[in-house]
């Protein structure tokens, strides 16, 4: 949500209105007269979803032999797993 604040209540509710653009993702424009002068707004991190979608479709895909090299080589691991007693990862 857009909110425009003047600077005094800005500064009369500056962590309530932090908060709001924390963990609502508020912007607030702060305004001096009938003037906007800044912005408060969340900062922005990490990959959108659709950053992340087109990420993923930019990477190498595996040919037809790795992939079934790479499905051999899963199968010989989970099958050496299965030999091994299981750990307690509470014991000490």
């Amino acid at each position: 949500m857009l909110l425009k604040k003047t600077i005094t209540e800005v500064a009369r509710n500056f962590s309530h209105l932090v908060n709001r653009v924390a963990y609502k993702h508020d912007s607030i424009i702060l305004v001096r007269g009938n003037k906007e002068v800044a912005e408060l707004r969340p900062v922005v991190s990490g990959l959108s979803s659709m950053d992340f979608v087109d990420f993923i479709k930019s990477l190498p895909h595996l040919t037809e032999s790795e992939l079934t090299s790479f499905s051999n080589d899963l199968k010989d691991v989970r099958e050496s797993m299965n030999d091994k007693p299981i750990r307690d990862p509470w014991a000490s």
